[in-house]
């Protein structure tokens, strides 16, 4: 299974939680389309990256459009020319989805050489393509794209070695090589690609994760964040599931009264406390994380 079917198995499960207000996440994604399909950012504009999370949170609620206006707009895209490693992740995503079959003859190898370009010297992918060095998102991007091709990555343990040289002293990881403390974002990515491999992960590793939550609630981006968020209290718990680290009884409790706070009448979530918008990326992570918590 891929990094995006596993994801969206989980958020599948959010509608247990959401009962009849799964009408309303309905409707608030479904407004943030346009008539081609794509997804809109926050400013009301088409975009391939928030087209996944469109594509995503519609799937979650078993409310998928119609693919072939959507699939007429990626093919405007054609091989990605032009387009930075996260969109061109963003264009194989999307026909993943779409149904990569139905794009022309070629389409999936040219999109994947692309990206190759993004591969770094140490094995793993950054959105600059002179870095000699990996991060962990890069990798997570790098690996999905292929998933959703439904094409094998070459050299999956050059990757592998990128995210072992991202690791950090207290036991997490980073997006940098040589910093001291980890980010609850690259670790979780981490955590979620080794486990995709079947590779192990050391339990230390999931005391960390856990040890970022907040009192009030949902998981820190840092150590030294102030606030919760919803993207980090999303992939923490996307991490401790694939670890089969359980979460404890009052922990899942303020989670789920953490992401609550979040959500509105208007069906969507919001990013954290200090957020005033909403977005169909943080309307999915809503879901994932509610998923987990079911």
């Amino acid at each position: 299974m891929s990094l995006r079917l596993r994801m969206l198995q989980v958020a599948r499960l959010a509608r247990r939680q959401l009962g009849e207000a799964s009408e309303l996440v309905t409707a608030f994604l479904s407004e943030q389309r346009t008539a081609e399909g794509a997804g809109m950012d926050r400013s009301g504009r088409p975009d391939l990256y928030y087209t996944i999370f469109s594509l995503a949170g519609l799937q979650s609620m078993d409310a998928l459009p119609a693919m072939e206006p959507l699939r007429a707009h990626l093919e405007s895209f054609g091989d990605g020319a032009g387009l930075d490693l996260v969109h061109l992740g963003a264009l194989a995503r999307c026909w993943g989805v779409a149904g990569s079959q139905h794009a022309p003859a070629g389409r999936a190898d040219a999109i994947l050489a692309r990206i190759e370009r993004y591969r770094s010297r140490d094995g793993g992918y950054d959105a600059d393509p002179g870095n000699p060095h990996g991060n962990a998102y890069g990798c997570f991007v790098g690996l999905g794209a292929y998933q959703d091709l439904g094409f094998p990555q070459p050299d999956p343990l050059r990757m592998v070695q990128c995210l072992k040289l991202l690791e950090t002293p207290d036991g997490a990881w980073a997006n940098a090589r040589g910093l001291e403390v980890g980010s609850t974002n690259a670790t979780a990515a981490a955590v979620t690609l080794l486990r995709e491999m079947d590779l192990p992960v050391h339990e230390r590793v999931g005391e960390w994760l856990l040890a970022q939550a907040h009192p009030q609630g949902g998981f820190r981006a840092m150590p030294a964040a102030p606030l919760p968020d919803l993207l980090s209290t999303a992939t923490t718990l996307h991490a401790l599931a694939s670890m089969d680290v359980p979460l404890p009884e009052f922990l899942r409790e303020r989670c789920l009264d953490f992401v609550d706070s979040l959500w509105t009448a208007r069906g969507g979530f919001h990013g954290h406390w200090a957020d005033d918008e909403l977005d169909v990326e943080y309307t999915f992570y809503g879901l994932l994380a509610l998923g987990h918590l079911t």
